[in-house]
């Protein structure tokens, strides 16, 4: 996925000489749109949506291309996948998935560490970085208990481009620490975060 992003990069933003103009600051979504993201993804619309998405990722994971267009990054400390902007997701879609995940994830029990806007300008083209970031909760250890990482700290992020959509990333980062156990399995987060079976199907 990092080489995807790389050549997205490359193609968004060409080369140049000029110090890249970024301003980063907290946001803060209003109620209500939580709600409706929410009541969207338990939806009929929702539903079929996510298991679209849920098919292409596992497509993805044996080569096989379906759309949208998934991309998968998967290394020792890291595991993870972007959504391109494309049919089936509309404007609309794209911003409403952002946030029903958001709340799937708060659900496991993880709490909100951040949620901000990164904003950068680069020979005149703006891109849009929305994030959440989410850590386990924490809690009292008993003698020689390990620290629970549940799946790892995730991020989810929404990125557009010149206003346009352009993909949506959700990442899980590990710690290698003694300390801490090992994360739970990735397809674990997945089946809670898709809430379908691998066939795609609710």
């Amino acid at each position: 996925m990092s080489n995807f992003l790389d050549d997205l990069f490359d193609k968004v933003f060409k080369s140049s000489e000029k110090t890249p103009m970024t301003h980063k600051e907290n946001i803060v979504h209003k109620e209500l749109e939580i709600e409706d993201a929410q009541k969207w993804i338990n939806s009929k619309e929702g539903k079929e949506l996510v298991a679209r998405i849920s098919k292409s990722y596992y497509f993805k994971a044996i080569q096989i291309e379906e759309r949208p267009q998934i991309h998968i990054l998967d290394s020792k400390y890291a595991r993870g996948f972007a959504i391109t902007y494309d049919d089936p997701l509309d404007e609309q879609t794209f911003s409403l998935l952002f946030l029903a995940f958001a709340q799937r994830v708060l659900a496991l029990g993880y709490r909100q560490v951040s949620l901000d806007r990164k904003m950068e300008e680069i020979n005149e083209q703006v891109k849009v970085t929305d994030k959440y970031y989410f850590k386990p909760p924490l809690k009292a250890l008993g003698k020689n208990e390990l620290i629970s990482q549940l799946f790892g700290n995730i991020a989810i992020e929404k990125i557009t481009v010149n206003n346009q959509p352009n993909y949506l990333k959700v990442l899980a980062t590990f710690y290698s620490d003694r300390l801490y156990q090992d994360p739970k399995p990735f397809d674990q987060f997945l089946d809670h975060l898709f809430e379908a079976t691998h066939d795609g199907q609710n």
